[in-house]
C-alpha cells in the first residue's frame, strides 16, 4: 500500500506499507505462530503461550485449525477486542498480573501441568524463521527497497526482517562484487522507555525490569527483547533505534485512518509516525535512502472503542504535516 500524500510529508522518500493488520488475526503473528505449530514436535498434549494479545490470537487459530489444544497466558488489563477472539478460536484465557515475570509464570506452570507446548512470541526459531516472511514478501514486491522499519516489542518479527534481508542479499550477489546489490537496511521502531540501542550494541539485553513500558501500544510494553532475537538484531539490525512516546503513536495511527483509511494499532501507528516524522534525523540522506517500508504490525483495535477515540482524537501535542512534530522523542544511537 502507498500513499503520494504520506510521501509528500516524508521530504522526498518514497513509503510502501506492509500491511500485516490485515492478516487473519489482525496482525503478522499468524505466520510464526503457524509454522511452530507446523514444525512443532510429538507428545504434546497441546500449546500455550503468554501474550499481549496479538500472539495468542494466532496461536489459537493455528490451533484450532490443527485440532491442538490451546491455552493463552494474557495480562488483565488485556483489551477486549484481543481476548474475545481468542475464545472464539477455541482457546483457555487464564490472566495473570501485567509484568512479564507473571506471565511466564502461568505459562510455565500450565505447561508443566497440562504436557503442553510453549510457543514464545519471539525467543524461538520457528517463530522467527515464520516472521521473516513479512521480509521475504516485502522486499520481493518492492526490489528497489532501500529501509524498512519494524515496530519491536520482543523482537522476533525485527529478527525475522533482518534475517530475510540478509538472506535475499546473499542470493542476489552476481558475479562481480562491484555490483553486488546492498541489504535493506533494518531499523527498530520501540516504545519510550525500551533503551533498545544499548542493547543492541552489547549484544545482549540491558533493560531487563520486570515492569511494563507505560506506553498506549500494549503490544510493545516489554523491555527486555528475546535472547535469540536479539543474537540476530545485533549482527543484522542497524544501531539506530527509532524511539516514539504515546503522543507519537497516536498521531501515527491517525495519518493511518486519515490517509490510508485503515484502523492499525499503536504499535503500526509508531512505525508509520517515525516514517513520516523523524526519517531525516535517523536515517540517511534521501539520495542513499529514498525508498522505506513500513511494517504496519497489526490492526486490533477496536474502531468503536474509547481507546481509539483517545489515540485518534486531535492532539495539540502532534501535528501530522505542516508545522511538524513535537512531543517526541526521536533517534537514538549508541556507538560501537
Amino acid at each position: 500500500m502507498t500513499s503520494s500524500l504520506l510521501d509528500s510529508m516524508s521530504n522526498g522518500r518514497r513509503l510502501y506499507f506492509k500491511c500485516e493488520h490485515l492478516q487473519r488475526t489482525g496482525s503478522f503473528k499468524l505466520r510464526g505462530a503457524l509454522n511452530a505449530l507446523l514444525r512443532m514436535p510429538q507428545g504434546y498434549a497441546g500449546v500455550v503461550a503468554h501474550s499481549s494479545g496479538n500472539h495468542g490470537q494466532a496461536l489459537a487459530w493455528a490451533a484450532d485449525r490443527l485440532r491442538l489444544v490451546c491455552c493463552v497466558v494474557v495480562p488483565n488489563d488485556t483489551p477486549a477486542a484481543k481476548i474475545q477472539p481468542m475464545r472464539s478460536y477455541g482457546a483457555e484465557v487464564h490472566f495473570c498480573q501485567p509484568n512479564y515475570s507473571d506471565r511466564r509464570r502461568v505459562c510455565d506452570r500450565l505447561a508443566a501441568e497440562r504436557r503442553l507446548y510453549p510457543v514464545p512470541s519471539s525467543d524461538h526459531w520457528d517463530v522467527i524463521s515464520g516472521q521473516a516472511s513479512v521480509g521475504l514478501e516485502l522486499i520481493e514486491q518492492v526490489p528497489e527497497l532501500d529501509a524498512v522499519l519494524v515496530p519491536v516489542c520482543g523482537g522476533g518479527l525485527a529478527a525475522g526482517v533482518a534475517l530475510a534481508s540478509a538472506t535475499m542479499s546473499k542470493a542476489a550477489e552476481p558475479a562481480s562484487a562491484s555490483a553486488a546489490r546492498s541489504s535493506v537496511r533494518v531499523y527498530c521502531v520501540e516504545a519510550a522507555g525500551k533503551n533498545l540501542a544499548a542493547s543492541l550494541v552489547a549484544g545482549q539485553p540491558l533493560n531487563t525490569s520486570d515492569e511494563f513500558i507505560p506506553t498506549v501500544a500494549e503490544s510493545l510494553r516489554l523491555r527486555p527483547v528475546a535472547p535469540l532475537a536479539l543474537s540476530v538484531l545485533h549482527r543484522l539490525a542497524e544501531r539506530r533505534v527509532f524511539s516514539v512516546d504515546n503522543a507519537g503513536m497516536a498521531g501515527g495511527v491517525r495519518l493511518a485512518a486519515r490517509y490510508l483509511k485503515q484502523t492499525v494499532e499503536a504499535a503500526s501507528g509508531a512505525a508509520l509516525f517515525a516514517a513520516v516524522h523523524l526519517a531525516d534525523k535517523t536515517l540517511p540522506p534521501v539520495t542513499e535512502c529514498q525508498n522505506i517500508g513500513v511494517v504496519l504490525s497489526g490492526g486490533n483495535l477496536d474502531p468503536f472503542s474509547k481507546e481509539f477515540y483517545r489515540l485518534t482524537a486531535e492532539l495539540e501535542t502532534v501535528t501530522d504535516g505542516g508545522g511538524g512534530p513535537v512531543n517526541i522523542v526521536g533517534p537514538v544511537m549508541l556507538q560501537m
